[in-house]
C-alpha cells in the first residue's frame, strides 16, 4: 500500500492532506523520517505519525460489544453517541455493526470491516437466529408461545413473521429466539399480541453468545471458532 493512501485511512484525511503531512517531516518508517508520499509500505514496517504508532492491519477484524443504552450503532449520528466511542482501535470509524440494535436495546453487537461476513448475519436469506431477554410490562399469555411458533401477523406487514421460539422465565420475562430482522421485529410482536416490551438485551447472534465476562460498554475480539460459526449449518 502506498504509504500516503496509509495515512488517509489511518487519520481520515484525504489523499491530498495526507501527501502533505508526510511533506511536514510527520511520518517515520522503522524510525526514519519518509517524505515520498508514494513510498511502498510493506507489512514489517513500523509506522508513526507525531511519534505515534499506526497500525498496519492485515485482514479484517471482528470483536464483540455489549452495548449500553443510550447509543446507536451507526457509525456517525449528528444526535446521538455511538457505539464506536467504545471501541479503541486504528482506523475505528472502519468498523460498522453487523445486525444493529435502537438505541434503548442492550446487549450484544458485532463489529467488523468485513462486509460478506456481516451480510451473512443480516441477510434474510441466511435465517442467522438472534435470541433476546425480553421484560414485558404484563405477563405473557399463555398461547404466545403457541402464536410466535406458527407466525403472526405485524401492523402494517403483508406476511407472518418466520416461526420463533419462546422461552418463559418469569411471568414477565421471557427469551425470544427469531430469524429475521424486521423493524423493531421483538417489540411489534410483543404489540401484536397485546403486551409491551419495557426491557430489550441480546443476548446471542447465531453461535456467537455474549461473553459475561463483558460489562456494559466493553469489548473483546472474537475467536476463529466464533467467526467461523457465523453461516455455518
Amino acid at each position: 500500500m502506498r504509504l500516503d493512501k496509509f495515512i488517509s485511512q489511518q487519520l481520515g484525511t484525504s489523499r491530498a492532506i495526507s501527501g502533505r503531512i508526510i511533506r511536514a517531516n510527520r511520518v517515520t518508517i522503522d524510525e526514519e523520517v519518509v517524505r515520498d508520499a508514494s513510498f511502498k509500505l510493506q507489512p514489517e514496517h513500523q509506522v508513526t505519525f507525531d511519534g505515534n504508532p499506526l497500525v498496519q492491519h492485515h485482514g479484517p477484524r471482528y470483536f464483540m460489544l455489549n452495548k449500553p443504552q443510550g447509543y446507536v450503532c451507526s457509525t456517525e449520528d449528528p444526535d446521538h453517541p455511538t457505539v464506536l466511542y467504545f471501541l479503541d482501535e486504528p482506523s475505528a470509524h472502519k468498523l460498522h455493526a453487523a445486525g444493529r440494535l435502537d438505541i434503548d436495546t442492550t446487549g450484544l453487537v458485532l463489529m467488523t470491516d468485513d462486509g460478506q461476513w456481516s451480510h451473512r448475519i443480516t441477510s434474510p436469506r441466511y435465517e442467522c437466529e438472534k435470541t433476546y431477554y425480553v421484560t414485558l410490562d404484563a405477563p405473557v399469555a399463555d398461547d404466545t408461545a403457541e402464536r410466535f411458533a406458527v407466525g403472526i401477523q405485524l401492523h402494517n406487514e403483508d406476511n407472518l413473521t418466520k416461526p420463533a421460539q419462546l422461552e418463559v422465565v418469569t411471568p414477565t420475562e421471557v427469551r425470544l429466539t427469531i430469524s429475521e430482522g424486521r423493524y423493531h421485529q421483538v417489540k411489534r410482536m410483543f404489540a401484536a399480541v397485546g403486551n409491551h416490551v419495557v426491557g430489550l438485551h441480546r443476548e446471542r447472534i447465531g453461535g456467537i453468545q455474549l461473553d459475561p465476562e463483558l460489562g456494559e460498554g466493553e469489548y473483546r475480539q472474537l475467536t476463529e471458532q466464533e467467526i467461523a460459526s457465523v453461516g455455518a449449518r
